[in-house]
């Protein structure tokens, strides 16, 4: 099974300047995100971002707050470890929309109106990456596959304070059904073809 850019959406995970002073191979890692975020941003994929406890640990790294916003995407700040408890699964999922504008809805009564939705197409596959990579980014992974949605966990952009606790969250990961993948990975699958319009802009950021 390949990543398909036009069913993916990217979530990073708590990527603060204060909580990567102590992360294993921060820099590594936070450019990586980075390189992710400005992959979503050129093949227009929703993107989001979240922050642990803002208050305390501080804003987002300025370089990624600036592609989220550029992108169109939101940055959600969060108490709880998980992003899904804080309400995550509510901006993956696009909600049901009354019908608007012309067509067969508009011709049935009122009452039957309402029964007809207009949603928005699903993109099942969530691209995660975070830290740390056993707390944050594990409870948020494990609560959207129990949402049902497809998870795969970018290992090259994920860390946490010591390689034990990171591994450990990946095996943890694997054996609960998240796809375990690398920002190469991402990248050319996301693209699937050297004959792709953006294959050589993508492929510059990860050179």
């Amino acid at each position: 099974m390949l990543l398909d850019a036009d069913e993916c959406q990217l979530v990073l995970v708590d990527y603060q300047p204060r909580l990567l002073s102590a992360i294993f191979e921060a820099p590594l890692v936070s450019a990586n995100a980075l390189r992710l975020a400005q992959m979503a941003q050129l093949l227009h994929l929703p993107l989001w971002a979240t922050e642990q406890n803002p208050a305390k640990l501080g804003a987002s790294l300025p370089e990624l707050a600036s592609i989220v916003s550029a992108a169109g995407g939101r940055i959600l700040p969060k108490m709880a470890f998980g992003a899904g408890a804080a309400g995550l699964g509510d901006w993956l999922r696009p909600a049901e929309r009354k019908p608007t504008g012309a067509g067969n809805a508009r011709s049935l009564p009122k009452h039957l109106q309402k029964a007809v939705p207009v949603v928005a197409p699903e993109r099942n596959s969530i691209v995660l990456a975070g830290c740390e990579a056993h707390i944050c980014l594990l409870q948020t992974a494990l609560e959207l596959l129990e949402q049902e949605f497809e998870v795969w966990v970018v290992t090259d952009a994920c860390s946490s304070r010591s390689e034990r606790n990171r591994d450990a969250a990946f095996d943890r990961l694997a054996g609960n059904g998240a796809e375990l993948v690398t920002t190469e990975m991402v990248a050319f699958e996301w693209l699937r073809s050297a004959e792709h319009p953006l294959f050589k802009p993508l492929q510059a950021l990860i050179k």
